[in-house]
């Protein structure tokens, strides 16, 4: 059975990671693309008070179920299917309900952390990294914070200065050196996202074992 091929995709908070993997996703869509989202698999905190969960740093890698990441990670390169879990940003718990994620001749990860953490990082075939200015990633997470994930303005602006930006700088931006491509400008970045994919489908065609 051939080894599919594995694409991390990094960069800070709001850089427009998912806009990259969702671009990338609908460039190949002759290919079978799998696509897991390290933010799905965020440490169940239901049974924690919910003021409590307010305060938690979910931008420090402890944050993550790695081990359980990793696993599918492994299973879908074996080609097996996984239950990916449902993450309700909402409430900062999971979802009863799981995602059926089907093995593919591509699997396509994203997070802020994924090029940080070597068990990870361990796992893939080509590293991107999305760069952009931290003043448009505060304003696109301000937006989406407080439009889809229920939070007030002034919680964002204290969980940016609290721990977003600390772990920006001390997990997520020395990531980049990892990286074996950096898109600049985020997901508007279109001649780069084009290379990108021409890069993997010449990948594709020309690995032996895939």
């Amino acid at each position: 059975m051939s080894s599919p091929l594995v694409v991390g995709i990094a960069g800070g908070t709001a850089s427009g990671k998912t806009t990259v993997a969702r671009k990338v996703r609908e460039a190949l869509a002759d290919c079978r693309v799998a696509f897991i989202d390290q933010d799905s698999y965020y440490r169940d905190l239901k049974d924690m008070p919910l003021e409590d969960r307010r305060q938690v740093n979910f931008d420090h890698p402890d944050a993550f179920d790695t081990d359980l990441l990793v696993h599918h990670l492994k299973q879908l390169k074996s080609g097996q299917a996984i239950q990916k879990p449902a993450y309700d940003f909402r409430t900062s718990s999971r979802q009863a309900n799981t995602v059926l994620v089907e093995p593919g001749d591509i699997i396509l990860i994203e997070g802020i952390l994924v090029l940080h953490m070597k068990e990870v990082r361990d796992q893939m075939d080509v590293k991107i990294y999305v760069d952009a200015d931290d003043d448009l990633r505060i304003l696109r997470r301000l937006t989406r914070d407080i439009k889809d994930r229920g939070r007030d303005f002034d919680h964002v602006v204290g969980q940016y200065l609290r721990h977003v930006r600390p772990m920006h700088m001390g997990f997520v931006e020395p990531s980049k050196h990892f990286a074996d491509i950096i898109i600049p400008h985020g997901g508007n970045n279109d001649i780069a996202i084009g290379m990108l994919v021409g890069a993997l489908r010449a990948r594709l065609a020309v690995s032996p074992s895939r």
